[in-house]
């Protein structure tokens, strides 16, 4: 995908969630959210932050020229939640937001063309309980 899709799709979302009536605070954010095996620091993007009403909401935006192929949302995979999720930690601590609710919202964008683009939201698309990683329970009589 070319990078201004991406951004034509954010200015498409961002403009849309205002018309919802979110007050966006931020977009493009880039936090350290720890570091890889090497070292090196490993950051997370969160595409835009905004308050539905009272709700902190974390958007991640997929913008696609079609959706022939398959919805937009496909692609915020588990690795991408769990990526947005340790970045939006970061962002609370880094504000020294606490108790505040919150909740990661996708919006997708699909520009085809000569036709008017099409926009939806997916409110609480994920919650941080479906990432965690689910353990086995340890069961004596099977041994």
């Amino acid at each position: 995908m070319s990078s201004s899709l991406g951004q034509l799709g954010e200015a498409y979302a961002a403009a849309y969630l205002e018309q919802l009536g979110y007050r966006l605070v931020g977009a493009n954010f880039t936090l350290p959210v720890g570091r890889n095996l090497r070292g090196a620091v490993v950051t997370a993007e969160i595409d835009l932050v905004a308050y539905d009403r009272n709700t902190l909401c974390f958007v991640e935006v997929k913008t696609r020229a079609s959706d022939w192929f398959a919805p937009p949302q496909v692609n915020v995979d588990l690795r991408k939640r769990r990526q947005i999720t340790r970045a939006a930690r970061a962002y609370r601590q880094m504000l020294g937001i606490r108790d505040e609710p919150y909740r990661y919202d996708v919006v997708t964008v699909v520009l085809p063309p000569d036709s008017t683009p099409q926009i939806e939201l997916l409110r609480n698309f994920w919650n941080e309980e479906s990432l965690r990683k689910r353990r086995w329970a340890y069961d004596p009589h099977y041994l």
